[in-house]
Formats: structure tokens, sequence, C-alpha cells
């Protein structure tokens, strides 16, 4: 495995040598360059340094210029304006560099140097609930984070933080007592997620309807939240079972996302239970949180409610229960001295931005963050309708994810049967399902975390513009080409003159790497996926303009099978780091 320096680093190098001995004074500063559409590369630095050393901008420009040698690496470099830079890296340079990376099943790109290990917190269902499209963009966003960070050689731990306590119990372990055929399966072969929904869906109406209209009844449901809090065994056994019947529906969820869980991965509020009172007791003994009203509260100088008063996080109620306070601050403290974290991420919704700032401040003050251990909240906004108001069913229910999967996959394999020329019905139904779970998760993730997305299937779906349609059908036509090739094998050859759209895209091939650095460094997802897209509209360019396997000679037609093969290899990589499937033909 070997990390390759793309040529912007090379470059880099170059002129910030040349820089230095030309202004010994300004030794290690940074040239400032970046893609250029006047050159392949523009340094942008010399402006201010010229300005610091009260040097003529122009006259220092050319004295860099001067110090740096053409040939091998760069083609040409002239000075523009005030002392800008334009340099125009040699076809040979762009291909060797791109052989270097061909050859490393990495793809050249680096591990990164200061890695540690990061917990993130991603896809949170509750227990006893439906999913609905809300859940999806902390499942996707979240599992995009873990590949990406995987991949540039973090240690990541994976925590599903799953809703699985509270007062909500007591109502549906007490009626499942008084009732208790109310969770049996029709079979004992494999129940299905749909099964298990329906079944928890129709218990946790009927509890709260009687809930709602039996005074007795709810006498007894809170007496049972006490025995469940006390760890009294039947409770727990019966709280077990909704815990158990919720997995085999999330599963099945995950599972049509194309989304590895693992149980050891899944531990929910209740995980935490064992720590809450010493969580507690530390932050009193050590002030961080005081008494007010019965309640252990922790304040804030710039956290006020509407009324001008301070509004605390709440680690304990004044009738002596916790909240979820007490539960996300013993899972730092779990997370930090038992998983030895160094990050923590946290894939959750912007509306719960005050929460985690308050309790991410609560454990600084407490020393269980501090500056080599830091957490942050990958904050992401809400998903809305064609009508850019918060997505809701005609009724104005919140969607079901999985009629929402189901839809994008019909719509997909509509999509792909249209296109498809040589597949049979069980090549349709797989490729339709890829395309269509691609096309959700695409879209999320195309669009940066924060802000919010209209979710319109039949944009998602479609084979033109920024879509994973669009990008797999790039995959599939370079794979297509390949099997084409016959005897011409695919070869680099930096003595074969480059096309304008051949340099574009080998440029835009060799910032794979840095941009992989970027996307980690940001929790950026929404960048590797630009990133594609930018790809896939490069190699439509290059396909368009410059004849593959009809080109002049031999080792041209192999050159550019080298750089259809290298497109492949990096789309399928950085479409597959998003969580996304490339099929070899569509």
């Amino acid at each position: 495995m070997a990390s390759v320096p793309s040529l912007a680093s090379s470059v880099n190098q170059r002129v910030a040598d040349a820089l230095a001995s030309a202004l010994p004074e300004a030794g290690g500063a940074d040239p400032l360059l970046r893609r250029s559409d006047r050159a392949d590369f523009q340094a942008n630095g010399i402006l201010a340094l010229a300005k610091k050393a009260k040097a003529n901008p122009r006259e220092l420009a050319t004295t860099v210029v001067e110090g740096i040698p053409t040939g091998d690496l760069i083609k040409e470099i002239e000075v523009s304006g005030p002392g800008f830079l334009n340099i125009t890296v040699a076809d040979g340079a762009i291909i060797s560099t791109l052989a270097a990376r061909a050859a490393d099943d990495r793809l050249g790109v680096p591990l990164n140097a200061s890695a540690g290990t990061t917990v993130i917190d991603y896809a949170q269902p509750n227990v006893a609930k439906e999913m609905h499209v809300g859940h999806l963009r902390s499942a996707v966003i979240g599992a995009a984070m873990v590949e990406i960070l995987e991949f540039t050689g973090e240690k990541v731990i994976r925590r599903h933080h799953i809703g699985d306590w509270g007062t909500q119990f007591g109502m549906l372990i007490q009626y499942l007592l008084e009732h208790p055929h109310e969770l049996d399966h029709k079979s004992d072969s494999e129940v299905s997620g749909e099964e298990a929904m329906s079944n928890l869906n129709r218990l946790y109406k009927a509890s709260r309807a009687l809930f709602d209209s039996d005074e007795e009844f709810r006498t007894r449901a809170r007496a049972r939240v006490v025995d469940l809090q006390a760890g009294e065994p039947e409770t727990l056994a019966l709280w077990q079972r909704f815990v158990d019947e919720s997995k085999i529906y999330f599963y099945s969820v995950f599972n049509k996302l194309d989304m590895d869980i693992q149980d050891p991965d899944v531990v929910g509020e209740s995980g935490y239970n064992d720590m809450l009172v010493e969580t507690c007791k530390l932050l009193e003994e050590s002030g961080v949180a005081v008494r007010s009203n019965g309640a252990l509260c922790v304040f804030f100088e710039d956290v006020k409610g509407p009324d001008g008063n301070p509004t605390p996080l709440i680690v304990q109620k004044s009738d002596g229960g916790f909240g979820y306070a007490a539960t996300d601050l013993s899972a730092i403290r779990d997370r930090v001295t038992n998983l030895g974290a160094t990050e923590l991420i946290y894939v959750v919704d912007a509306r719960q931005s005050l929460h985690f700032k308050m309790v991410f401040e609560t454990a600084r003050r407490a020393g269980w963050l501090n500056d080599d251990v830091k957490a942050v909240q990958l904050a992401f906004g809400t998903v809305l309708g064609k009508d850019g108001k918060p997505f809701k069913t005609r009724e104005g229910e919140t969607v079901r994810l999985v009629d929402l999967l189901d839809e994008a996959i019909e719509r997909a394999s509509a999509v792909v049967r249209e296109k498809a020329q040589d597949l049979t019905e069980a090549e349709i139904a797989e490729r339709g399902t890829q395309v269509g779970i691609g096309a959700v998760k695409y879209a999320d993730l195309s669009t940066s975390a924060a802000r919010d997305y209209k979710f319109d299937l039949d944009q998602m779906v479609s084979l033109n513009g920024d879509t994973s349609v669009y990008l797999q059908y790039a995959y599939a036509r370079i794979q297509s080409i390949l099997r084409k090739a016959g005897d011409a094998k695919p070869a680099a050859h930096p003595e074969v003159a480059l096309a304008p759209t051949e340099r574009a895209l080998g440029l835009h091939l060799d910032g794979f790497g840095e941009l992989i650095a970027e996307a980690a460094a940001e929790h950026a997802p929404h960048k590797l996926a630009a990133y594609l897209y930018q790809l896939a509209s490069l190699y439509t360019s290059f396909y368009s303009e410059c004849p593959v396997l009809k080109a002049d000679t031999a080792e041209q037609v192999e050159n550019r099978l080298f750089l259809c093969e290298l497109t492949a290899r990096t789309l399928s990589k950085g479409m597959s780091l998003l969580g996304i499937r490339t099929p070899e033909k569509l």
C-alpha cells in the first residue's frame, strides 16, 4: 500500500521551495495553490507575501518562476496580473501519477497520520414505534461517515442509541401482562418486520386507549414503571420482549436500506441505567450541577427562557427520575472511559442542538471532554415534501419509512426496465432495488446535512442531473466499454499527448485523496457526493469527445481504456463510501 502525493501537492512543494529561496523570510509560507480555469493551477499567495516584505509582487513572482524547474512535472508557468502564477502540468506527469494510483488498491489515498477512535451515534429508532422519514437522515448520514472515516484509518465504533426506556413502557408491559398473547407470532418460522411492527402497533394503540380511559389500569401501569426502574425480573423479561420484537422490525428496515447493523452496536438508553446515580453524584460533588427546587440542574450564562430566566439542563428531576441528560452524560463517560474515544459524533436532528450544546458543555466542565476528546453534533435538517413543508402523508401523518423505500424501489425498477436491454426479471428486480435505495441515499447525502431537503422521487430516479442513477449509469457504461475492448487492455502511456477533456478528467481523478481527507475532517459526505457527480460529468464530456476503442493509435486506445478503468474504480470506491451499490450492468 503506497500513498501517492497528488499533483497539486507536488506542484505546491516546488513553488514553496522556490518562494523560500527568493524570499528567505517567507520560508514555509503557503503559496495558496488552487485549481484554475486559466491553467491547471493558480498560486495566489505571492501578493500578500510581497506586501508584507514591501517587495514588488510582480518582480517577486518573476524571481520565483525562475527558480522552478520545468519539464517532468511542470510544463509551463506564467506570471499574470499583479503576481499570480498560472501553472500547467505536463501530460506525462498526469498519467504517471494516475498510474501510481491505479497500482494501489486504495487508489493511492493516504491514511490519516493522526487517526484516533471515533464513536458515531446514529440511526436511533424508538422501541415499539414505526420508523418514519425523519429516521432516514440519521441512518444514511451516519453510515456514510462511518465508511469515510474507516477508509482514512480511523477506528470507528458504531452506537445505535435506541429509545428503549421511559414511562411509556409501564403502560405497554402492564397491558402485555394482562393480555399475554398479544406479541405471539403466527408461526415458528421467521417473522417478517411487517408482522413484528403490526403486533407492536396494535398493542400500543390498545394499551394507550385503556390507559386513557381506565383509571385503575393507569394506576397499575404507573406502578409498573417503578418495577421496571427497580429491575424487577418479570417486568424486565416483558420489557425485553418489546425490545426483541422491535429489533426484528428495525433490522428489516435497515436491511432494506442496505445497511449492516450488528447487535453489539445497539446500546439503547437502558444500557446506561447502572451509571445514572454515579453520574449525578460526580456532577453534584464537583459543583458542576446544583440542586434547584429539588432537581439537579446545570446552569449556563447564555441559555435563558422567554421570561429571561436561566433555563437549566435538568439531570435529575425533583421526584428522583432521570431525564435524557443523565443518560446522554453517562453515555459520554462510557464512550470516553471504556471505549477510549478521541472523538464523539452525534448524527442528530438540528432541533436538538440546544440540548447537545448544554450536554457537551456540562461534560467539558466535568472534565469528561477536553482538548484531546471532543464531541460534535452532526446536525441535520428536515425532510420536506415537494411543497416545501415537512413531509407528511395526505392525511397529515408522518410517512412510514418502509412505504417510502418501497416506492423508491418501484420507481427505480420502472426506469431500469425501460433502459434494460438484456436483463432478466430477477436482474431487473435486483438492479431496481440498488438504484432505488441508492437514489434515496444520494438525494440525502448530496445536500449539506445542515440544510433541509425536498424529497422528490421523480427527481431522485431521473437519469439526468445530480442523481445517483446518473453516476450508476456512468459506471455501467464504462464496464460495457471494458467488456467490448476485446484484446485491447488498459495501460498507462505517459508519452501520449492528452486532449483537454482527458486532462480535466485526469486532474479530477488525482484529487480523490485530498477530497476524502476533507470530507472526513469536516464530517461532510456531501462533498464526496459533489466530487463524484463532477467525476461522472467530466467522464461524460471525455466520452463524447474522445473515441476510446476507435482512437488513432493502439497506445491511445490503451491510455483511454486506462482512464476509463481508473474512473470506474474511483466511482465505485466513492459510491461504496456513501453506501451506494454500482451494478456492473444497467
